[in-house]
């Protein structure tokens, strides 16, 4: 059953409705429903083997699935739809460049299929290079670039011609940090001139840095959904806190776990853990506790839940970067 803290309204930029993909008896996608509205960047999370990459070749049409509808722009998806196809972008985890040809001749090809009018093609060519930060590399080879340039390279290649809705399928694969960096960087400033853009990886921290919507993909199915603050308040699990160098005795230790929203606290080794519930000033509690007592103590950390909890809470394993 999808956990979803979304309020029903009007049909998304992207409605996706009860997708089947099966291979033999594999389901790569079972009776899958997302709505993406216009404007988001809408992140697709899971680990690999989840249906993210299924599900974005169903979009694009480049599968056919088993059952169930898409829409795109209010129209269904078909391979020849290609009033919808011009208005979309791609950037698949496989970066797609042509050996042969050289930075601006392979976004200008990519560019010319939406784009015939060769002086409008030549600024979006040139801006797109702008964008991504190739200016210098533009007579250059693919087989010349880093793993980070290659990347930007792809992207370049799929949003040139503007598109109003753009696929990136885990585009910062392999990358270094500072390609990484500039990569989300652009994917939000994307966002910001008025592409809506739905974003799939395994990496958390990405996914929380840059969507403003998520959707969590396990097994095929969407199985949460909604903003990282929802998503997170979804389960009981809230502020974390370890303090380091605090003895305690057990009579101690009991009162700190009747404090109010704490609902787990173990100790072991001088180093107190705390599980608490969505609350404000917990910390605060737990340390003027440990001060009322006199009791010392070293390093103190507090950590918000992420949706690596949720994803844990949900389905019982870790996320894995």
């Amino acid at each position: 059953m999808i956990k979803t803290v979304d309020h029903a309204g009007a049909e998304g930029l992207v409605h996706i409705e009860n997708l089947v993909k099966r291979y033999g008896s594999f389901v790569a996608l079972d009776h899958l429903n997302l709505d993406v509205k216009e404007g988001e960047i809408f992140g697709l999370l899971g680990p690999n083997g989840s249906g993210k990459t299924t599900a974005i070749n169903c979009m694009l049409a480049l599968l056919k699935y088993d059952k169930g509808m898409i829409r795109i722009f209010g129209q269904e998806m078909a391979p020849d739809n290609y009033l919808v196809k011009k208005d979309m972008g791609i950037v698949l985890q496989n970066v797609a460049v042509f050996d042969e040809l050289t930075v601006y001749e392979n976004i200008d090809y990519f560019c010319g299929l939406y784009v015939k009018n060769k002086i409008r093609r030549k600024e979006m060519v040139d801006e797109a290079i702008r964008f991504v930060g190739l200016e210098e590399h533009r007579k250059m080879r693919p087989r010349k670039l880093s793993g980070g340039l290659l990347r930007r390279l792809n992207i370049a290649c799929g949003i040139a011609h503007r598109p109003k809705l753009i696929f990136m399928d885990e585009p910062t694969v392999a990358v270094d940090p500072q390609s990484r960096n500039r990569i989300l960087e652009g994917i939000m400033e994307l966002n910001r001139q008025g592409s809506t853009i739905i974003y799939t990886s395994h990496y958390m921290e990405e996914v929380e840095q840059i969507c403003t919507r998520i959707a969590i993909m396990d097994h095929g199915r969407c199985i949460a959904s909604g903003t990282k603050e929802q998503l997170t308040g979804m389960i009981k699990t809230g502020e974390k806190i370890t303090i380091e160098g605090v003895a305690l005795d057990e009579e101690l230790l009991q009162k700190i776990r009747g404090l109010p929203h704490v609902f787990q606290a173990d100790y072991k080794n001088g180093i107190l853990r705390l599980q608490c519930t969505e609350a404000k000033h917990n910390l605060v509690r737990v340390l003027h506790c440990l001060e009322e007592q006199e009791i010392h103590f070293g390093r103190v950390f507090s950590e918000q839940p992420t949706l690596n909890d949720v994803f844990l809470h949900i389905t019982g394993t870790q996320l894995r970067d």
